[in-house]
């Protein structure tokens, strides 16, 4: 890909999340949603073999029936009440469909199964544009029209997704499809919690961006596709291998690292609206999803590949991805615990 092409997909991903971002009327968020879709369509397609096409041709089904169901839902709700603001959504078949439709956009339980394929299709650097920037303008509409949607469907919604998020990725070997089913869980931690507190919602959000960030560069760096290949990132980089499994931790929601903020804030208001067995549930999904990070960490960090060469340290390329991102998104993913009272305010 040249770098002017390049830069105007990037420019067109950017512009289509910020338009949705920034509107108020829905033709406009839907118009944003749909250039964000048509910029990610060349990205994912980008290295031009059958597996990228497959991905691709998913991901835009996928994304243009939801963005259908958006403007079909807005649609109805402006024939209703007569207006075409985000944040009068009352009319009920309207956001029913709108939340289905968000679910669809954001990857959740049930409207999942593109995630993972999609993800597998990919580069590491586009699974790690699908993980995190393009979860931006859908959750910026739930954020908009929370209010009006409706609490049960968003709540059931969330705890499915946790459920599937944790038993999907048990067998998993990809890292790839690990972290596609990391992402629905984390992104079923925030739906069930934005009909009760919106602020818990964007402090997970942004603790997600970073963790989710921070796992990407590191597996980028040390090239590792498969659980197989994470074993031989202790003879790459031997501080590599300790960043890496502390940020899984952390994926995990293990104390004291950044991770156990947003999963011990929402247990925490969960069980003050007296949603208790919703906060069992989702507890005892995040010890499915403990296990297959916990997988990870430990074949990268107690284990090494069988090697018969002679050097304790393998040959190391001159890596093509720069380290400040991964190395500023690992110490926020690791040491940001300290500041929750600070993020409340």
């Amino acid at each position: 890909m040249s770098p002017t092409v390049f830069m105007i997909i990037m420019s067109s991903l950017a512009t289509g999340t910020i338009i949705t971002l920034s509107s108020h009327h829905w033709l406009l968020a839907w118009i944003g949603l749909e250039i964000n879709t048509m910029a990610m369509i060349p990205i994912i397609s980008s290295t031009h073999n059958p597996r990228s096409t497959e991905a691709a041709t998913k991901y835009f089904l996928t994304q243009a029936a939801a963005s259908a169901t958006i403007l079909f839902s807005s649609m109805t709700n402006a024939w209703h009440s007569g207006t075409w603001d985000i944040t009068n959504t009352s009319f009920t078949p309207s956001h029913t469909l709108l939340t289905m439709a968000l679910a669809m956009k954001l990857g959740l339980a049930p409207a999942h199964f593109w995630l993972p394929e999609v993800l597998q299709g990919s580069t590491m650097i586009t699974a790690l544009i699908v993980t995190t920037w393009q979860k931006l303008a859908p959750m910026a509409l739930i954020y908009l029209t929370v209010n009006n949607l409706s609490t049960t469907v968003l709540i059931l919604t969330g705890l499915l997704s946790t459920m599937v998020g944790g038993w999907g990725g048990l067998n998993q070997t990809q890292t790839r499809k690990i972290m596609a089913y990391s992402s629905i869980a984390h992104l079923g931690w925030m739906i069930t919690i934005s009909s009760v507190m919106t602020n818990i919602l964007v402090i997970s959000l942004i603790m997600y961006l970073v963790m989710t960030t921070a796992a990407f560069c590191l597996l980028i760096f040390s090239k590792s596709k498969t659980i197989q290949d994470t074993m031989t990132t202790w003879p790459l980089s031997p501080m590599l291998t300790p960043m890496m499994m502390l940020t899984l931790l952390s994926l995990a929601g293990m104390p004291p690292l950044t991770g156990f903020m947003p999963k011990w804030l929402i247990m925490k208001e969960l069980v003050t609206q007296n949603l208790i067995p919703t906060a069992v549930i989702m507890m005892l999904s995040a010890l499915l999803s403990l296990f297959f990070y916990l997988r990870l960490a430990y074949s990268m960090t107690l284990t090494l590949s069988p090697n018969s060469a002679q050097t304790k340290l393998k040959w190391r390329l001159k890596p093509n991805f720069t380290t400040p991102l991964m190395m500023a998104a690992s110490m926020a993913s690791i040491l940001l615990l300290p500041m929750t009272p600070l993020m409340l305010l």
